[in-house]
């Protein structure tokens, strides 16, 4: 990802509201991480596995404070359990911020994640998490601050799936 992107996408984080982010480090969406750690208004958790980053999040969003999940999409599946009980079942809003690995638009796409890839959407709607696929820099504050609106209308996660632009 371009190194402009990254810093959109932390003040699309920043203007949607988001004030902690929890993450598992991955490879596509890297660069945000030291702009977040460095961000005076956000703080920055870093999780064992994704399912702790998504029970953080929660408990944050719980005490007050909008927050977010950053993973790659195989973290939907490990965290699956906790999107489900405490993000749908509890009605709790968190932003995942996703890196698509495997999809038809991620251009590093290789046979060790198309299988991934191809089950991510078909995973996400099952367990009921609406998502929006990102593929540029199009908007991207905007999309960002959308989802965060959905997140919270919805009463539940929300994925914003990164590929494309972001997945260089």
């Amino acid at each position: 990802m371009q190194d402009e992107l990254a810093k959109r996408l932390v003040q699309g984080l920043r203007g949607a509201g988001i004030k902690m982010v929890t993450y598992l480090p991955e490879t596509r969406l890297s660069q945000i991480v030291p702009l977040i750690r460095n961000d005076p208004e956000m703080e920055l958790i870093a999780a064992a596995s994704e399912q702790e980053a998504v029970t953080i999040a929660a408990g944050a969003t719980l005490g007050g404070k909008q927050a977010a999940a950053y993973m790659e999409n195989t973290g939907i599946y490990v965290s699956s359990y906790s999107l489900l009980t405490v993000g749908k079942q509890l009605g709790v809003p968190i932003l995942l911020i996703v890196g698509y690995l495997g999809g038809v638009a991620d251009q590093r796409n290789s046979f060790l994640y198309a299988t991934i890839g191809k089950h991510t959407i078909p995973v996400l709607e099952g367990l009921g998490i609406d998502y929006m696929i990102v593929e540029d820099g199009e908007k991207l504050e905007v999309k960002v601050n959308d989802a965060v609106r959905a997140a919270n209308s919805l009463r539940g996660p929300f994925a914003l799936l990164f590929a494309g632009e972001f997945s260089l």
